[in-house]
């Protein structure tokens, strides 16, 4: 059986952050072949252009854990409408220098939580439109607009049963489209 290692991006780095208990929550969802990669951005420097022929160890580090993933998931916030800056910041660094982005071909799943009853739909929208410039195969559907409410968790942080079968579908559509871009 072939082995599966996800990298989780989560858009925001606060410590108590929504999309990060929403990663660790649906990552019991997949099958046991799939493992996870929590990739780190908060220590990314800003990007810039005069550093890409020597970058700084986190940039290395981040590049690095994106190229050994056979796939991405994304978990992200939603900021004024957009993704967060610290994720922008993350997705330039690892495709850059032109022509060696990290990104290229790796098939993503997005999703994200919010307080808000839209959930992060413009910024998973954002986000798709970045993705498809990196040449990244997203997953279209179902999409999971996740609003961040009383019974989205159970006691033990795990999905609740109110939403566990709509994530569950989701997650079983991300495996698919992961295994179907790594035959």
């Amino acid at each position: 059986m072939a082995q599966y290692t996800i990298a989780v991006v989560v858009g925001s780095i606060r410590k108590d952050s929504f999309n990060r208990q929403l990663a660790r929550a649906i990552e019991k969802l997949f099958p046991a072949e799939f493992t996870f990669t929590q990739v780190r951005i908060d220590d990314l420097p800003p990007y810039n252009q005069d550093d890409d022929a020597s970058p700084a160890a986190p940039v290395t580090r981040l590049k690095g854990e994106i190229s050994a993933a056979q796939g991405v998931l994304f978990v992200t916030p939603e900021y004024n409408r957009s993704i967060p800056g610290v994720l922008k910041n993350a997705i330039d660094h690892a495709s850059r220098p032109y022509g060696k982005s990290a990104w290229n071909g790796k098939p993503a799943g997005v999703i994200g939580a919010s307080v808000g009853p839209i959930g992060t739909a413009l910024a998973q929208q954002h986000l798709r439109n970045i993705l498809a410039y990196l040449n990244m195969p997203t997953l279209g559907q179902p999409e999971a607009f996740i609003h961040n409410k009383d019974g989205l968790y159970d006691a033990d942080g795990n999905i609740g049963e109110a939403s566990k079968k709509f994530l569950q579908s989701w997650v079983d559509s991300y495996v698919a489209w992961v295994r179907q871009h790594q035959a």
